[in-house]
């Protein structure tokens, strides 16, 4: 899923796109089985070549949540890739030095401490450089993790007679941890087609002293007004916790309507300030009479696996209408019970 990190560069390509450029959005699906090294302390898995298209059908169709369809080309780079032959690909190889791909942050810690680094992965930033090349861009996106194989892109370009591209990078959006970049391996990620509900009720999760970057990365709010908030929140004169739910709705507005990102707020507060049960708990039917209760959360989609789901139970993070549940037995399923994990998931009993 594309998330709001991945949105932060989104909009300044939308910013770009509505000043009359032309733009060309890249889907990696050559690249997307090497997979990107940055910032990885070791040896990353390839994917498959099923999973590397599934996830490029999932981009096209997300990205037209925030780029003009009518007005982006969409490229994928296995078109250029696949039409290499192996002269084409060792041509390529000696543009570039192995003693300046090492002066790369992650591979540099990695051959220092005697880590493996895949040749698949060494290349990753040369491959991902040749897009500029194939393209002939004359501005490339990213964030700042990427600021290396943005600049290899700029030095191949030269190398192949072409005029250096311009680079723009963005900072990167920490997730709801606080602490790590969003993502959604790191599971601290908001989604750009999360419902309404659930992208405003992670939104209210963040951390206090998250709030301004999202402000300035994520909304449209002119940054004077963003100054002004904040010394109100210095001074006391407004609350964080309506600030957050501002930022919420600005959010929840920019995939949705305004009427939904208010219907939102509307929900959690009743949910959370007010205690009360959500109106629009999803249904489901259960055959069994009696159940593990672990297998039950899983079973239910409440849980990603039996594992997470005794977890769950063992962190006090289950509750059954209303109830906490700490015991991870057999237990009785009746018709209308509601079932509750975290502050956010609800299923009841059909």
């Amino acid at each position: 899923d594309i998330h709001l990190g991945h949105y932060v560069v989104l909009k300044k390509l939308k910013d770009l796109q509505d000043l009359g450029h032309q733009i060309i959005f890249i889907i990696g699906d050559f690249t997307g089985m090497i997979g990107d090294p940055s910032g990885k302390s070791q040896t990353r898995n390839q994917l498959t070549r099923e999973e590397v298209e599934s996830n490029a059908e999932t981009y096209k169709i997300q990205i037209f949540k925030v780029l003009d369809p009518a007005k982006t080309k969409i490229e994928f780079n296995s078109s250029w890739f696949k039409a290499m032959d192996i002269y084409g690909f060792l041509n390529l190889c000696s543009k570039y030095t192995v003693a300046r791909m090492l002066e790369r942050d992650d591979f540099e810690k990695r051959f220092k401490e005697e880590s493996p680094i895949s040749m698949l992965e060494f290349l990753y930033p040369l491959v991902q450089a040749y897009d500029s090349v194939a393209i002939r861009a004359d501005i490339e996106l990213g964030g700042t993790d990427q600021k290396f194989n943005l600049l290899v892109g700029r030095e191949i370009q030269e190398r192949f007679g072409l005029p250096p591209q311009v680079i723009i990078t963005m900072p990167l959006l920490i997730g709801l941890d606080g602490e790590k970049k969003m993502s959604k391996s790191l599971g601290n990620y908001i989604g750009i087609t999360d419902p309404p509900n659930e992208m405003f009720g992670k939104v209210m999760s963040i951390p206090d002293r998250m709030m301004k970057d999202y402000f300035r990365l994520v909304t449209d709010l002119p940054e004077e007004e963003i100054s002004e908030i904040f010394e109100k929140i210095d001074s006391q004169e407004v609350n964080p916790r309506d600030v957050k739910e501002e930022l919420g709705k600005l959010i929840v507005e920019i995939f949705y309507s305004k009427a939904e990102a208010e219907s939102a707020a509307e929900a959690f507060i009743k949910q959370f300030r007010e205690k009360e049960v959500p109106e629009d708990i999803p249904v489901s039917a259960v055959e069994e009479d009696r159940m593990i209760l672990s297998e039950l959360l899983f079973k239910l989609e409440l849980a990603e696996s039996k594992g997470d789901a005794k977890r769950l139970i063992k962190s006090n993070a289950v509750s059954i209408d209303g109830k906490k549940i700490k015991d991870n037995g057999e237990m009785e399923i009746k018709s209308g019970m509601i079932i509750q994990v975290g502050k956010r998931k609800f299923v009841r009993i059909k």
